[in-house]
């Protein structure tokens, strides 16, 4: 039998617990065994959730002042309860499966979820819920496909551009609108230039001594004597 300091030890562990989770469910079983006890808790855990048998008078005192007071009158007979603080929608999936499976050992009694009240069908539905992770997921690869969208945009619009341009430089110029550059004027062929008539060149003058002009004298004409001068 338990001390009454091992009881209080218990209650404050199960009092804490509760206070930082985000719900319970509120369960019963009979004729259970020690391989579906276990099997059952493998379950939980892999949900990310406590579990633990617990007496109903600790149970009570344990919630009292919390959200969890509202299934206090499920309190009764043989009790387990299984919370959680992650993500109530995987504990719901791993517990609706579970009553599912094993109706004839185990019996949902209540739930609390985010602060409300729940019954078996209302953790059925969230069961079918995605998970906070699924949701995660989702949201990732939606994020993802947008920036790769944005991503062939961004790429796109350079390489469109590139091509428009290549494109309009294939075009004639009159189709492109504008004024046409000047044309390289094709080289015409160098042809010989007819050499202008020229002037015939004066011949040389043989070598040797150059005649020279009569001087100035020589063309002097001789005036005849005057009358005056033959009688002298």
């Amino acid at each position: 039998m338990k001390s009454r300091e091992t009881k209080q030890r218990d209650l404050d562990a199960l009092t804490a617990s509760l206070a930082n989770s985000t719900s319970a469910m509120v369960v019963s079983f009979t004729k259970l065994t020690v391989n579906k006890d276990q099997e059952f808790r493998n379950s939980l855990r892999a949900a990310g959730a406590k579990y633990q048998v617990v007496k109903n008078t600790l149970a009570r005192i344990a919630v009292k002042g919390t959200d969890y007071e509202q299934a206090s009158d499920a309190f009764k007979g043989v009790t387990a309860i299984a919370w959680t603080d992650s993500d109530p929608v995987i504990l719901s999936k791993a517990i609706s499966k579970f009553m599912k499976d094993n109706a004839d050992i185990y019996t949902f009694k209540s739930g609390v979820v985010d602060g409300k009240l729940v019954d078996l069908s209302q953790v059925t539905a969230i069961a079918s819920l995605p998970s906070k992770e699924e949701l995660i997921s989702k949201l990732l690869y939606v994020l993802n496909a947008q920036a790769q969208r944005l991503v062939t945009v961004i790429n796109a619009v350079p390489r469109d551009l590139a091509v428009v341009i290549k494109q309009i430089g294939e075009k004639d110029p009159a189709e492109r609108g504008g004024a046409a550059p000047a044309a390289k004027a094709e080289a015409a062929p160098i042809t010989e230039a007819t050499p202008a008539e020229e002037a015939p060149a004066v011949e040389a003058a043989p070598e040797g001594p150059a005649e020279t002009a009569p001087a100035a004298e020589d063309n002097i004409l001789e005036v005849p004597p005057t009358e005056t001068e033959n009688a002298e």
